[in-house]
């Protein structure tokens, strides 16, 4: 109960906060949540407005269902193998550290404006994050575990199946969470600077042409679905960590 209340009173201090920063700074710069509600309501009754929702979900899908998979497989593939995930695991923080804008012009001159960049884009955001967890999940089980399953005689399918994955399980999670918010963030990088269509698209449009109300709408909109989204799969880490 606590905490709701906390959540309450954090919600509207944040409201007044942004009702005092609008009237400081002016509507050129900063629309009132009065305002910024408005222009949520009529982007609402919009059809272009959910053809662009409908092009977001679409690549952010397509880069979410990449990330985890490619990353699910890397990872475990370098954390199965000590060599491979000595060798490798200093490369992939090394690009893990590389500010994926800087690939701007790679993935456009490979994939050129539309989904496949968009794809492109939340994918490499979103994939390594699993890679790294998957992989340290993996090699930090504890070595009685690996004992066991071979004293049970286990072939290594259902030894990775029925001991490594579920023992790796909250590592993998944390991976997959924070892969699916950076895959989120690539998407919308993607539709701002290699797109003519989605929410990203509609949002540097919108900046373009000077239209706070509808910039704040749509920061307003990204912001409740990322917080509502990371709360959600936040909780089902915590719970799999407690369980572990």
């Amino acid at each position: 109960m606590s905490r709701r209340f906390d959540g309450v009173l954090f919600t509207i201090a944040l409201l007044l906060a942004w009702q005092v920063m609008a009237r400081v700074v002016g509507s050129s710069g900063l629309s009132t949540p009065l305002a910024t509600l408005g222009a949520l309501e009529r982007l609402f009754g919009r059809a272009s407005f959910w053809q662009n929702v409908a092009a977001t979900a679409d690549a952010f899908a397509l880069a979410v269902l990449f990330s985890l998979v490619g990353g699910l497989a890397i990872g475990l593939l370098l954390g199965l193998s000590r060599f491979a995930g000595d060798v490798f695991d200093p490369i992939v923080n090394a690009i893990t550290a590389i500010p994926k804008i800087t690939l701007y012009p790679v993935i456009l001159l490979f994939f050129g404006l539309g989904m496949s960049a968009k794809v492109a884009f939340g994918t490499i955001h979103g994939i390594f994050p699993v890679i790294i967890l998957t992989m340290n999940g993996v090699r930090n089980i504890r070595p009685v575990v690996r004992k066991a399953a071979r004293v049970m005689r286990l072939t290594p399918l259902q030894t990775l199946r029925s001991v490594l994955l579920p023992a790796a399980l909250p590592e993998i999670f944390s991976g997959m969470r924070i892969g699916v918010s950076l895959a989120l963030l690539g998407t919308l990088v993607g539709e701002l600077f290699a797109s003519d269509r989605g929410v990203g698209f509609m949002l540097i449009q919108s900046v373009e042409h000077s239209d706070v109300p509808t910039v704040m709408a749509l920061t307003l909109l990204l912001f409740v679905v990322a917080i509502a989204g990371g709360t959600i799969m936040l909780h089902i880490d915590r719970r799999l960590h407690q369980e572990g």
